[in-house]
């Protein structure tokens, strides 16, 4: 006897429907499972086995196949075994199969015939929408995640006898109701506030202009200038996500495990910081079954890379692609994998390797040859997709002195980042896919970048002096726009533009090479007050 179940396995984010078939036919007792099953879906046999016995079924002494189809799909995990098991049922007559055909089915058999959490449940509720099934049925601690989907009948059991139930008429179960479903993913635990961080203004207001336009962004300077702690707060003013970049997020969490009991929604956006240890695949995504990688994990959030030189050259240079399309593709000898990767890259390193270069009252032992071979391990390719780069400076006596600290809070930055964010919506409504600044392509940049004529001419002047490459003057003009969006401007003025040149220190040619050869270097080691990094090109206020 032939039976049919349906069931899910990953690829990439996204599930494909598998037909379980299982064929119960005359022979010595035998249970094989084909269809390119990966380890843990081939021990699956054994704990279907003792989990039909245990909970009361009888096996008849026959000879069982299942195959999974489509064959030539890797199936990997556990989520198979209540399907296989349900169709075991159904070749021995102990099932219809009409009840079958109108689910898709998820979940690990414990020895006992308990259910089991497993992973990649809402990748298999977003499959049976698609699809055309009327619902799913998965284990109940994974229900919650599966009723994010709209319009789903979420089935939640506990055990291979509730299954059985259900699907018999025995006892119905009433599917599972999400509570108050929401437009945007509302923050949960506390946040670090902006107002922990002393002094440096500046580099917050640096950081809000990143988080009201999406921008990447380079901070170098001496240790214990309060890079690190600034980063980890940028997620506090970054406005809320919506209801569907949460659910893209939790897509991706789901299908690698990582989302905690009792959490169905990732409802703050994520900030991952990965060691300088990190391997290319590690980064970008990879290992034998092709998973998610660093990258993917902070779509839609930050990703920090601490002490930037550090990391290995061909780990940095993987990044060049993703940051500029928003995905990450993945080519191996058995398939092609897609997975998003919209991320604010925010990064932190020193000025050299002893870390007090061009620092005031601080003496630099570094060798001129290792200054540059360390600002040498970031190529210019990657630092040509960074929009802000910035040189923090230590924080002085009198903001650490102060024993009720007058700091801005992430409060204040958040309202003006979201009313900056309000109008690039607006903006871009009739935009797909572009939701602020940073993702505005290149062919729609003069349609939504008005400019004064002093802003048009202050560009001009920083692109023929500065040698800025054209990637650069987009940059440019998406960053002078979200100045203007912050400040209420209806065009790109002057200011706004100035103020984005400021903040492309590093596209300064040959800044490094005149702070070391033209008094940089010197003021640095005798500990006095030197240049330092150039704060950004400046044209002439007045252009002619």
């Amino acid at each position: 006897m032939l039976a049919r179940v349906r069931s899910g396995a990953l690829m990439g984010i996204d599930a494909v429907v598998v037909e379980c078939e299982v064929d119960m036919a005359l022979g010595l007792p035998y249970f094989n499972v084909v269809g390119l099953p990966e380890g843990a879906v081939r021990e699956s046999k054994v704990r279907v086995v003792s989990a039909l016995k245990n909970t009361g079924f009888e096996l008849p002494q026959k000879r069982i196949t299942v195959n999974l189809a489509p064959a030539d799909l890797r199936k990997d995990g556990v989520a198979f075994e209540l399907p296989i098991a349900l169709g075991v049922l159904a070749a021995a007559k102990l099932l219809e199969d009409e009840p079958l055909a109108r689910y898709l089915f998820g979940g690990e058999l414990s020895l006992d015939g308990s259910l089991k959490r497993i992973k990649g449940v809402l990748p298999l509720a977003v499959a049976a929408r698609d699809r055309g099934f009327e619902g799913v049925m998965v284990p109940a601690a994974n229900a919650a995640e599966a009723a994010l989907v709209e319009g789903m009948s979420v089935i939640p059991v506990t055990s291979l006898r509730e299954a059985v139930d259900h699907l018999t008429g025995t006892h119905v179960i009433a599917p599972y109701r999400r509570e108050g479903p929401s437009v945007t993913a509302t923050r949960g635990r506390p946040e670090p506030d902006m107002a922990d961080v002393r002094g440096q203004p500046e580099l917050k207001l640096a950081l809000e202009l990143a988080a009201a336009g999406g921008h990447n962004l380079l901070m170098c300077g001496p240790p214990g200038s309060g890079k690190t702690m600034l980063a980890r707060r940028l997620p506090s003013i970054l406005p809320a996500m919506t209801f569907t970049e949460a659910l893209e997020v939790t897509k991706v969490y789901s299908v690698l495990g990582l989302l905690g009991e009792g959490h169905a929604l990732v409802r703050e956006r994520p900030f991952r910081a990965p060691h300088h240890t990190l391997s290319d695949a590690g980064l970008v995504g990879g290992g034998p079954l092709a998973r998610p990688g660093e990258l993917s994990l902070a779509h839609h959030g930050v990703l920090f890379l601490d002490e930037l030189p550090e990391f290995r050259r061909n780990v940095l240079e993987v990044l060049r692609q993703p940051l500029e399309e928003g995905i990450i593709h993945l080519a191996r000898a058995n398939q092609n994998i897609s997975y998003p990767c919209q991320v604010m890259l925010v990064a932190a390193m020193n000025p050299c390797p002893c870390g007090y270069f061009n620092v005031p009252g601080h003496t630099c032992t570094c060798p001129e040859h290792r200054v540059f071979d360390y600002h040498a391990r970031v190529s210019g390719p990657l630092l040509d997709r960074v929009d802000i780069t910035l040189q923090t400076r230590p924080v002085e006596y009198h903001h650490l002195a102060r024993a009720e600290p007058r700091e801005s809070t992430s409060r204040h930055h958040r309202e003006r980042v979201e009313a900056a964010r309000q109008r690039q919506r607006e903006r871009y409504r009739d935009e797909p896919g572009v939701h602020c600044n940073a993702q505005l392509p290149s062919h729609l940049l003069r349609r939504h970048c008005i400019l004064s004529p002093r802003a048009e001419r202050m560009l001009e002047l920083a692109v023929r002096h500065h040698g800025l490459s054209a990637r650069a003057h987009d940059r440019l003009l998406k960053l002078a726009l979200t100045r203007a969006d912050l400040e209420g401007h209806g065009r790109i003025e002057d200011v706004d533009m100035q103020l984005a040149i400021d903040c492309r220190a590093l596209d300064r040619r040959g800044w490094l090479h005149a702070n070391t050869h033209g008094g940089g270097a010197s003021h640095a080691r005798s500990g006095a007050r030197g240049p330092g990094m150039p704060s950004g090109p400046r044209p002439p206020e007045h252009p002619e």
